[in-house]
């Protein structure tokens, strides 16, 4: 980790000293998992693409305000939330589209589920997890993502939000709650189990 971490910055100087390959391999390097995080809020195709160009398009840009204290990921991730999040504002608030990674799903659904039902049930359960996430407001939401399904550590979670360890555990407690109350007032039916 911190080999990359050296790598990071090490492509970062080269980038402000005029090598745009070094950006470059920043872009190859993070583009899958800013699509991943991205994906969380949007399925939208030219969506998703634009979210993710406009944020490497501001990273480049601020590129010499990278303090080098946190990851390059860390960083360029909390540009990807920020992004994300204006979009949907502009947007009018539009709720989370995906919770699965379509193309996850779509390589190892084959694999992992072969009989057609336990797709069906994967899939059904998604859409659920993706009308609970919705009903959340943003500032639970975020950090409910970023540590469920992007398997975020508190610590990188607080860096990227710029907030106290203690302000992401209670974001974190009062978004599980919150998401188990909607769950079950939208399904009761998860209730009984």
């Amino acid at each position: 980790m911190k080999t990359a971490r050296v790598e990071d910055a090490n492509l970062v100087q080269q980038t402000l000293a005029g090598d745009q390959r070094a950006f470059q391999t920043l872009v190859e390097r993070y583009q899958g998992r800013l699509f991943a995080v991205v994906r969380h809020y949007t399925r939208n195709a030219v969506e998703l693409e634009d979210i993710v160009q406009e944020t490497f398009l501001k990273a480049y840009r601020r590129l010499d305000s990278f303090d080098h204290r946190s990851s390059f990921y860390t960083w360029i991730y909390r540009i990807a939330t920020n992004t994300v999040l204006d979009f949907l504002k502009r947007r009018g608030r539009s709720p989370v589209q995906a919770v699965e990674d379509p193309e996850l799903v779509g390589e190892a659904g084959a694999r992992d589920c072969p009989a057609p039902m336990a797709n069906l049930e994967a899939r059904e359960l998604a859409e659920i997890t993706q009308s609970v996430l919705a009903e959340l407001p943003d500032i639970f939401r975020t950090v409910l993502v970023m540590r469920e399904f992007d398997q975020m550590a508190y610590q990188e979670i607080a860096d990227t939000l710029e907030i106290s360890i203690g302000t992401v555990e209670s974001r974190l407690f009062r978004a599980r709650a919150r998401f188990k109350d909607k769950l079950l007032k939208l399904y009761p039916e998860f209730g009984a189990q």
